[in-house]
């Protein structure tokens, strides 16, 4: 559920044991405003193959932030794809994702036209992932976990544990299993980063 990862850079994972995280927030209206965002870019892309602008005016769409974007049709996921690095701002990073989760999914065909009104978009916006030494620091409803080992990556958004009702333990395999590793990489070495995220839909 986590998805392919498109374009981050790894150079700005932080070390440390667990820093608290920065404080944003969005707003109602912001919020509003990035799912209306993430449709708009949906519908113009699929239907025009045009990649829209973000004139939202919002300041916070205009800061770098990392944010994935989910679709899902009847309840199955449908594409999802997102950057987990802070490389575009965050109006730009949804319109573009919003794009990618359609079209570039390998696990999926592209999104058709027809679709698209029975298409449910689900935004996470990131915090920066940091690196934990710890595995008992992962908190099961509060982080994203990033696992790495060999040059292997997987990634698993924090609603991934808690809509499948997975423990730590569990999850922790899983985002193992996600990276192509052995389901027990996470006490053999890999290593380990979290991050939060805001999410809307």
């Amino acid at each position: 559920f986590g998805g392919p990862v498109v374009g981050y850079l790894a150079a700005a994972v932080l070390s440390g044991t667990s820093p608290a995280p920065e404080e944003f927030t969005l707003t109602a209206g912001e919020k509003a405003d990035l799912l209306k965002l993430a449709r708009a870019a949906l519908t113009e892309y699929v239907t025009r193959g045009v990649e829209i602008d973000d004139l939202s005016g919002q300041d916070k769409f205009r800061a770098p932030r990392g944010a994935f974007v989910t679709l899902t049709r009847d309840g199955a996921l449908r594409g999802c794809i997102g950057f987990i690095e802070p490389v575009l701002p965050l109006g730009r990073a949804v319109i573009r994702t919003a794009i990618y989760a359609a079209t570039e999914d390998p696990r999926f065909r592209p999104v058709k036209a027809a679709e698209l009104k029975d298409l449910r978009v689900e935004i996470s916006v990131l915090t920066p992932p940091w690196e934990i030494d710890d595995p008992r620091l992962v908190e099961v409803g509060t982080h994203g976990l990033i696992v790495e080992k060999d040059g292997s990556k997987g990634v698993l958004l924090p609603q991934v544990p808690v809509d499948n009702g997975w423990d730590r333990e569990t999850f922790l395999g899983e985002g193992c299993l996600k990276a192509g590793l052995p389901r027990d990489a996470w006490k053999k070495g890999a290593k380990l980063s979290v991050f939060e995220a805001i999410v809307l839909h």
